[in-house]
């Protein structure tokens, strides 16, 4: 691995980050915030980190995989550690929460840790909103599409970064690819501001819920999340955005060059669909049944939530008090998670399609030996090595979930609430039951457990494989060329 390389590609990555914190840093000024001076400083030590990987960095020609790999996991360390900084910097938190919150921010989990946010700058909310946003599509995506890069290997480093089972190329070069799925993305986020702006919010305030909307985070600028607003048209809209950004951007690229159709033609795309409608339905019916809920009420939250938290983790209702089939459901829902390529996390809806299919074509081959059946994803045929992944990731996937619960009951958590908080940190979703419930924050957890959440939501977001590899000795040796 040539480490000047990915010192090299590290730095511009650091001076990328110094340049996103401006943003926050010129709205303390105009506000005349006391976060200022946090900014300033967070400015200069990601420039300053910029200038030290520069020193030992140099550009190559081509990058192999290990280096796309190595550049991805460790781009968002930096990241993430450059992203703490004004939180700590400020007092606003110490060390490990300021890295749990700013880890949160970047991989759409939107678990906090904050005990209140009333009195919070509003710069520091936007950044934390920002955060979300950036990580939504990707630090590495965004950093490809925005910046040249030497050579055309960069695919490693997107494929690294985890966005489903399959990378759906809409374009044959990847910078113009990225670029593309950038500029949807800044499309989206530019019509739910305005959006929300009509139901009524100010632009102050629909900007940073789109950038959370649309980055299927969930972070908000009031302790009850989306509660606060009171507000029929702003939930409903917010629930078709959440969808939205559960489905796939380069979808929605080849939809904006050959039509609508190519959606409703995408099988992936109508069981995402499917899947949150049968939810919706049957949340509904059974808040209706066992809470006595009248229907128009069952069917808002239920709406609301089923989406929410497939994807981005807001909060309309404290589904603490919702029966125990509606609770399961939604655990069940975070797991899923969104399609590939969206910016939401889980399993993805086109493994579980083609875990299904596979396990329907062993059955039929137990049934006549001889019998070939293919197994494809919207009329694509999906061949033997790809299976074999989507059946290794979902064993780590729940391997990982089990172990996270197990370290987490050590600590004293209940079985259940530790399964939750290890399925939703995992799905990058945020709330879940119980200690960190709908109404509740991660600020009353152990340092023992933040820092394995941590890990945890930066495996979910990464697609766990990239983070894996570099517990492999081989990935270390000099003499190993990948």
């Amino acid at each position: 691995m040539n480490i000047y390389t990915v010192n090299y590609i590290l730095s511009r990555l650091s001076f990328a980050m110094a340049a996103a914190l401006t943003i926050p840093l010129a709205l303390a000024v105009y506000g005349d915030e006391p976060s200022r001076e946090a900014f300033m400083l967070s400015v200069l030590v990601s420039a300053f980190l910029g200038v030290g990987f520069r020193r030992y960095g140099k550009p190559a020609e081509e990058l192999t995989a290990r280096e796309g790999i190595a550049i991805t996991a460790f781009g968002w360390f930096t990241g993430t550690f450059l992203g703490m900084l004004p939180y700590l910097l400020g007092n606003y938190l110490g060390f490990l929460d300021a890295l749990f919150e700013s880890i949160s921010g970047f991989t759409g989990t939107g678990a906090t840790v904050f005990s209140s946010l009333g009195n919070l700058p509003y710069s520091i909310l936007f950044w934390r909103m920002m955060t979300a946003w950036i990580g939504g599509l990707g630090i590495i995506v965004i950093f490809i599409a925005l910046l040249p890069q030497s050579g055309a290997s960069t695919i490693y480093m997107y494929n690294a970064e985890g966005a489903g089972p399959t990378m759906d190329r809409v374009m044959p070069r990847l910078r113009d690819m990225t670029m593309a799925l950038f500029k949807i993305y800044l499309i989206f986020t530019a019509f739910t501001t305005v959006i929300f702006m009509l139901c009524g919010v100010d632009f102050s305030i629909a900007i940073t819920h789109a950038m959370s909307t649309i980055g299927t985070c969930g972070f908000s600028t009031y302790d009850d999340s989306t509660m606060h607003f009171h507000s029929l048209a702003f939930e409903l809209w917010t629930a078709l955005f959440m969808f939205l950004a559960g489905g796939s951007f380069s979808l929605y690229y080849r939809a904006w060059v050959k039509g609508p159709f190519v959606i409703l033609r995408n099988t992936e795309f109508r069981t995402y669909l499917c899947i949150i409608l049968v939810a919706m339905l049957l949340v509904a019916l059974n808040l209706i049944v066992e809470m006595g809920l009248n229907v128009g009420s069952a069917a808002r939250v239920a709406v609301f939530q089923v989406t929410s938290l497939s994807t981005t983790g807001f909060v309309s209702a404290d589904f603490e008090t919702w029966p125990t089939f509606s609770k399961l459901l939604l655990l069940l829902l975070m797991m899923i998670g969104g399609c590939a390529g969206s910016t939401a996390s889980g399993i993805k809806v086109a493994r579980i399609i083609l875990l299904v299919r596979n396990a329907r074509a062993v059955i039929l081959q137990k049934l006549n030996p001889h019998r070939v059946v293919d197994i494809s994803l919207s009329g694509a045929h999906v061949d033997s090595a790809m299976l074999l992944r989507t059946g290794t990731f979902f064993f780590l996937y729940l391997t990982i979930i089990f172990v996270t619960a197990f370290l987490l009951t050590m600590d004293g958590l209940l079985p259940f609430d530790a399964v939750a908080v290890a399925i939703t940190t995992l799905g990058n979703i945020g709330p879940a039951f119980g200690i960190v419930s709908a109404t509740s924050t991660y600020a009353p957890l152990s340092d023992f457990v933040k820092a394995v959440l941590c890990l945890s939501m930066l495996l979910g977001r990464l697609e766990i494989f990239t983070l894996l590899i570099l517990l492999r000795p081989s990935f270390w040796r000099k003499t190993k060329r990948w």
